[in-house]
């Protein structure tokens, strides 16, 4: 490590007007986050235009914060309001929700996310700063099988997040793989499910059925039940805003164990926080000793996810340092502030400009740690929504629905789109289906389909799967996965049978 470029870097963040600047970026990124409709990707491409006049590296250290600040933003409308900030706080609605308005322990599960969020930055940045070019060099290897087989592992998690049945499950699953195909397919040119309808050709966006099923859904379910879904008539008081000891000894291992899958996953060029949480999420249930509680409220539920998704921040960073290649649709936005500062990412960046690279790992780690104070110092002002009456609460969340959708390509059909889902959703709920099996299959269902034909045509050359021992390795994953919940019903009817004789 250069010793000389390393103290340069730190002169260059710990400046008052670049940490003010850094401040302003993560609060406004948290805000950004915590609004339904937006996402990490709008608030970075809103401002960087305003980021021209700041001086020096101020301007990537507002982005910086924005970029952090906005990935956990998206667990606190996730947890108060059970409506995703972002896409990679959809598995946080399903424990954090429960928790926060069914237990009526909103700053409780508040602590947990943001504990959980801030850990999960700060591992990716620990991994950036001494495993930037390995991790590049593994992330270098995956190609279409790899990126299937990937996509058919996170796709088998469909059998952990079914709920109650296992069959409804995967008819969700199937239901968000139809919604995936909807639109023009991008090898043959053939409309698929679009009814000749030309916004159909452009295929289903993911925001307006997020909100749809999530959002939009819960609010009409609360509207049937006349608001009185929580009869409580006393106020909820928040009494702290840090992380029982008892929570910290459940989650810890699991904040370990998503944060070293979220930092992969955010190390593979054009993956993301949505499928980061979902197996974080995944695995956390996978390993409780509590599994019965999770979709009631679980510390772990929402541990898994948080943990998860914070830690693309750290993750997609290595791809874009170490290679020039952007690894999600935040670092491609920060790519281009780079290259319009004068920053070339590449292998090169760490010999010739070191303190240039050093000084994004350290504005990244005041990010985080920005994101975790502001984060617990304004827990009781967050919680305050569940003191809300549902009959004010409901039409402020309607409205936020509306909004947030139209406010992503400012088309009217997507409100439509998104009120239709919301009403499907609706009904799917009343019949006991799961919704995160849909938006899994709506997330994974085209990166599986595009990369499935890419495979077979790289496979039918000259390369076999013998060459692909990663893309074998997730294959197997994933059908383990799928078939854990028969395997763990032949064991426990095996114990009961060996119990009773």
């Amino acid at each position: 490590m250069n010793v000389n470029a390393l103290m340069m870097a730190f002169s260059a963040v710990f400046t008052p007007y670049n940490v003010l600047v850094i401040c302003v970026g993560t609060v406004l990124g948290i805000f950004i986050g915590a609004m339904p409709g937006m996402s990490s990707v709008m608030g970075l491409s809103i401002l960087l235009p305003f980021t021209f006049q700041l001086h020096g590296y101020a301007s990537i250290m507002m982005l910086l914060g924005v970029f952090c600040g906005s990935i956990y933003g998206g667990s606190i409308s996730a947890t108060l309001m059970n409506t995703p900030g972002t896409a990679a706080s959809a598995a946080t609605c399903l424990d954090a929700y429960p928790m926060a308005v069914k237990q009526r322990q909103p700053g409780r599960a508040l602590a947990i996310s943001t504990f959980s969020s801030l850990c999960g930055g700060l591992f990716s940045c620990v991994v950036l700063v001494f495993g930037a070019t390995l991790l590049a060099k593994v992330a270098l290897n995956f190609k279409s099988p790899e990126y299937f087989a990937l996509a058919f592992f996170g796709i088998s998690i469909i059998t952990g997040v079914s709920g109650k049945s296992v069959i409804k499950g995967l008819m969700g699953g199937v239901l968000g793989l139809l919604f995936a195909s909807v639109g023009v397919d991008n090898f043959t040119g053939t409309a698929r499910l679009t009814f000749n309808n030309s916004f159909l050709k452009g295929g289903l966006g993911m925001v307006p059925i997020l909100i749809g099923v999530f959002a939009f859904a819960q609010a009409l379910k609360t509207i049937e039940e006349k608001y009185n879904e929580v009869p409580f008539t006393e106020k909820v008081v928040i009494e702290r805003v840090l992380p029982r000891r008892e929570d910290l000894k459940r989650i810890g291992p699991t904040i370990l164990r998503s944060a070293i899958l979220g930092t992969f996953i955010g190390a593979i060029p054009g993956t993301g926080g949505d499928i980061a949480s979902w197996v974080g999420y995944n695995e956390a249930k996978r390993w409780s000793k509590h599994k019965e509680e999770f979709g009631h409220g679980a510390p772990e539920g929402i541990a898994g996810s948080e943990a998860a998704n914070n830690a693309i921040a750290g993750g997609a960073f290595v791809p874009l340092l170490a290679l020039g290649i952007p690894g999600d649709a935040g670092t491609a936005v920060m790519l281009g502030a780079l290259t319009m500062m004068g920053i070339v990412s590449g292998p090169m960046l760490f010999v010739e400009s070191p303190e240039q690279a050093y000084t994004i790992f350290i504005g990244l780690f005041v990010a985080n740690i920005l994101m975790g104070v502001f984060g617990f110092s304004m827990i009781r002002i967050f919680g305050k929504v569940i003191n809300i009456p549902n009959k004010y609460l409901v039409p402020v969340i309607v409205t936020f629905c509306v909004s947030g959708t139209f406010a992503l390509n400012r088309y009217r059909e997507e409100i439509f789109l998104m009120l239709i889902i919301g009403i499907i959703g609706y009904f799917l709920i009343k019949l006991d289906f799961a919704m995160p099996p849909i938006i899994l299959g709506l997330v994974l269902g085209g990166l599986a389909e595009k990369n499935a034909r890419r495979g077979l045509d790289l496979l039918s050359g000259t390369e076999t799967i013998w060459q692909h021992p990663i893309a074998i390795a997730f294959v197997v994953l994933g059908i383990i996965s799928l078939a854990s919940p028969a395997i763990g019903t032949m064991l426990k009817k095996r114990k009961a049978a060996k119990a009773n004789g």
